[in-house]
């Protein structure tokens, strides 16, 4: 298949769905010859917020350090071969067509078919043996336990901070979802957590002394290096990368971590995208929060001008009672998703003090709407709207996804 051809084959295969459990990724891995090849590392990152800043800061890192990274994240914002790196660079669009049309020859030999995610996974996994990766850095899809990056054997499992989401598959309550983050957890090895509430570590103490899997909780965040990333909360993350490559061997100075920290890129968290409009990922209450604190110091007495959406099993409410305060005026927006919530029902969200709002068929609309107030404009929610304004923003080709 060429690659068009190849992608369009594996977006239709989200109409699987999202399948929790390590038997199909497990044997995928296997046929498919993707496991790690034998003295590659692999540091496994779960938690509700901030794994995605914190796996980016731990490649950075590890480049700075002369070593060949590969890095698994999800979802990707504007382009599919975001999700899949190596030191850096993108997935190429011949290698990624090559290796789809023999995974979907695989995929339909085998009796339940593989998932979207589990594809994807294992692609990647593929392709950082191919390029001799030396150390390997996956973020969790959702919850741990089950995920199918749980499939590769980890070397050291980070636990970031954790908090209520995805709660039709993880758990309704705190300790439950705690639970599932804390399966990623392996016999004999190394564990590092931010901190976390106390019912939550609970959670991960008992795992831990059940797996004999010595387990660190880091205790103060890591300062004085200038980082790429804003916000306060990006030195916790920091201290995350900084202990997980420590537990893994890896040899660190002070000039490596410094270059790593100072060219980390990682979009979509509170990103200045061009002078006046910010982007950020505040999918959850907790991220939101992390945004609004940012907001205050980065903006001292000035409101935003805010363009918001979401999508179905999130905190819709919670959200919004964090950021309205934040806002002058709100601009509801669909997104390019099966999942998205229409801008009518987001406004039943709003909380009743919220400053006004208005709805429109589309980002593009609300964006320059909220443009022409001469505020700030802060586009926040959904990372499949932070996506899809970043192709805009940046006249790239968004390629919209369910998962």
């Amino acid at each position: 298949m060429r690659y068009r051809e190849a992608i369009d084959w594996l977006f239709g295969t989200q109409m699987f769905g999202i399948k929790l459990g390590l038997d199909g990724p497990r044997q995928l891995l296997k046929e498919f010859l993707a496991y790690p090849a034998h003295g590659v590392k692999v540091i496994h990152v779960a938690g509700t917020n901030g794994k995605g800043s914190t796996c980016a800061m731990i490649d950075s890192i590890t480049r700075a350090c002369g070593r060949r990274c590969g890095l698994f994240t999800s979802p990707h914002l504007i382009d599919y071969r975001e999700r899949i790196k190596v030191n850096g660079a993108e997935i190429p669009e011949d290698a990624c067509a090559a290796m789809l049309t023999e995974l979907r020859a695989l995929c339909e030999r085998m009796e339940t078919h593989p998932t979207f995610f589990e594809i994807t996974l294992v692609l990647a996994m593929r392709w950082f043996r191919l390029r001799e990766c030396e150390i390997i850095v996956l973020e969790t899809g959702m919850g741990g336990r089950l995920d199918a990056t749980t499939a590769v054997p980890a070397d050291v499992c980070v636990i970031t901070p954790v908090g209520m989401d995805h709660m039709q598959y993880l758990g309704n309550s705190l300790e439950e979802i705690a639970a599932e983050k804390a399966g990623i957890l392996v016999s004999g090895k190394p564990a590092i957590s931010a901190p976390q509430d106390a019912c939550v570590r609970r959670v991960l103490e008992k795992e831990a002394n059940e797996k004999r899997s010595p387990l660190e909780f880091v205790e103060e965040p890591l300062l004085g290096y200038p980082m790429a990333l804003a916000g306060e909360h990006q030195a916790w993350n920091a201290a995350l990368a900084v202990a997980a490559l420590h537990r893994l061997g890896i040899p660190l100075s002070s000039d490596s971590v410094g270059y790593g920290l100072r060219n980390v890129n990682w979009p979509g968290r509170f990103e200045v995208i061009r002078p006046g409009v910010i982007l950020d990922g505040a999918h959850n209450p907790q991220s939101a929060e992390v945004l609004a604190a940012t907001w205050l110091r980065s903006f001292p007495g000035k409101q935003a001008a805010l363009v918001f959406s979401a999508v179905t099993g999130k905190d819709i409410s919670g959200i919004l009672e964090i950021l309205a305060p934040l806002a002058s005026r709100i601009f509801l927006c669909p997104v390019d998703t099966p999942r998205a919530v229409s801008p009518a029902e987001l406004a039943g969200y709003l909380p009743p003090d919220a400053p006004p709002h208005e709805m429109f068929g589309s980002f593009e609309n609300a964006f320059a709407a909220a443009s022409s107030f001469g505020e700030p404009v802060l586009v926040a929610g959904s990372l499949f709207l932070i996506g899809e304004a970043r192709a805009f923003l940046t006249s790239g080709k968004f390629q919209p996804s369910s998962q």
